[in-house]
């Protein structure tokens, strides 16, 4: 399972556009989990057709397996993005955090609470879609930003 999330930016002001999870079959194999990936967010971007993408940066997992199958399921889905012709932002899990809540070791509650405020929503998305719209809204912030004088 992972969340995507979509944001439009109009100026400084962003807006909700569509969020969710990609949910893979648990009794298949894994092989045939990551072909399901590929297809749910292949979907999604031929839906919305976005004009930029960003995935969160892999962390270092306690369970070194889990850690190899969150790199396989994210490679997966970096694939996708470019085969769809989208670059590739890349943010770690603490830079997306300090974008959303201004603090990079805000728990997920947090993060979730402010995703909702931020992007003024009724409800509060799910852990997993809170996640990738967080996302979104770090690549937003970071594009917004002028580049740095070398």
């Amino acid at each position: 399972m992972t969340g995507y999330g979509i944001v439009d930016q109009r100026g400084s002001e962003l807006f909700f556009v569509a969020c969710g999870v990609i949910r893979t079959t648990p009794a298949k194999s894994f092989p045939e989990r990551l072909q399901e990936l590929h297809v749910g967010i292949s979907e999604v971007i031929a839906t919305h057709q976005p004009h930029h993408a960003a995935v969160e940066d892999i962390f270092t997992a306690v369970n070194p397996r889990s850690a190899l199958k969150l790199g396989h399921a994210r490679g997966v889905l970096i694939l996708a993005l470019m085969q769809a012709g989208l670059s590739v932002a890349e943010f770690t899990p603490m830079v997306v955090k300090q974008a959303v809540a201004g603090y990079g070791q805000a728990p997920k509650e947090q993060v979730q609470r402010m995703v909702r405020a931020l992007l003024q929503l009724a409800a509060s998305p799910s852990r997993d879609a809170a996640d990738a719209l967080a996302v979104a809204i770090c690549l937003a912030n970071h594009a917004a930003r002028p580049a740095p004088k070398p």
